[in-house]
């Protein structure tokens, strides 16, 4: 009876924090669509910013849900899907298009195109990394991370060395497709994204309970009857998948995970991963109009939003490396 008022009050206190969470989130979303807007620039600024609230939304399902998930396979609570290079693969991809072709092309290259061929390389060199960790005998998650790791420095350092041969009037056009900006968001894009993006939940809506098992340890959710490796690389399949799109979409925001996972699991204080889940998208949907009206309004658009996460999230990347080392 204890046991069951016990977890009848969490749910309680769960529901109450997402509900405010979503009031937070409406309110944050009113504040960035409707300051500013009068009938003069109405007809010319409501859709625009619509279309920003849109992209925001698809990043944060995107980074929310995979970042939670990453942290429960890799069972480690500072690990975001970062790690597996696939930002370092899209800088790479953007840089080399503009070393080759130069970076008017880039910008002039008809968006449909850039979208299938940055998101489709990034989901073929996971696929490639997948195969080669997981077929291969004695190799486990932790092979992963080293692998993802030791390719995400080799395409920066190509990256970096590819930059210094760029002339600098290109190089400086190349800046803007290598920080996340959500000022001009290609409405195709959105619509073939949500579509990418709502298969894979769908794919993945019966693994969502047993991350509860999993978050347990690998031979304990093994010995509760967890397909483990299957549904791993399930998951981080889907994972591949959400990073590469919303990271073509906008641009990589490489410490918007840590953030959005670090503080829904600081306030809804549970194992449960519906909660986890949904907190840490709900975060998302603050944090990212918040930021952007920052970036616009504050900072006069002088500087972008991944600046200015990257910038938080940076030293709170560092003290979480503190707090965990003092345990």
């Amino acid at each position: 009876m204890r046991t069951n008022n016990a977890r009848t009050i969490s749910h309680a206190r769960e529901n109450k924090i997402l509900i405010i969470l979503i009031i937070l989130a409406a309110a944050a979303i009113g504040i960035f669509v409707f300051t500013g807007l009068n009938a003069s620039n109405f007809d010319f600024n409501f859709p625009r910013r619509m279309k920003k609230i849109a992209a925001m939304l698809l990043v944060s399902v995107c980074v929310g849900y995979s970042s939670v998930v990453f942290q429960t396979i890799t069972e480690n609570r500072i690990l975001t899907p970062s790690v597996m290079g696939l930002d370092s693969l899209y800088l790479f991809i953007q840089t080399l298009i503009a070393f080759l072709f130069g970076a008017k092309k880039l910008v002039l290259m008809d968006s449909s195109l850039h979208f299938v061929l940055s998101a489709g390389l990034m989901m073929m060199a996971s696929l490639l990394i997948f195969r080669l960790v997981f077929y291969g005998e004695g190799r486990n998650i932790y092979t992963l991370v080293l692998v993802g790791m030791i390719t995400g420095t080799f395409f920066r350092g190509i990256s970096s060395f590819l930059e210094l041969m760029i002339d600098p009037n290109e190089f400086s056009i190349l800046q803007g497709k290598l920080f996340a900006s959500f000022k001009n968001v290609n409405e195709k894009l959105l619509l073939i994204s949500f579509l990418i993006i709502a298969a894979a939940l769908i794919c993945s809506r019966k693994d969502i309970a047993r991350f509860d098992v999993l978050s347990l340890g690998k031979d304990t959710a093994i010995s509760l009857g967890i397909p483990y490796t299957p549904m791993v690389l399930r998951s981080l399949l889907v994972i591949s998948v959400m990073v590469s799109v919303s990271t073509v979409l906008v641009g990589p925001v490489t410490f918007l995970g840590i953030l959005l996972v670090s503080l829904s699991r600081e306030i809804m204080k549970t194992y449960r991963h519906t909660y986890l889940i949904s907190g840490a998208v709900l975060i998302g949907f603050v944090s990212l109009p918040i930021g952007q009206f920052v970036s616009e309004r504050v900072f006069n658009g002088s500087t972008t939003l991944s600046v200015i996460l990257n910038f938080i999230g940076g030293i709170y990347f560092i003290f979480l490396l503190l707090k965990e080392s003092k345990r």
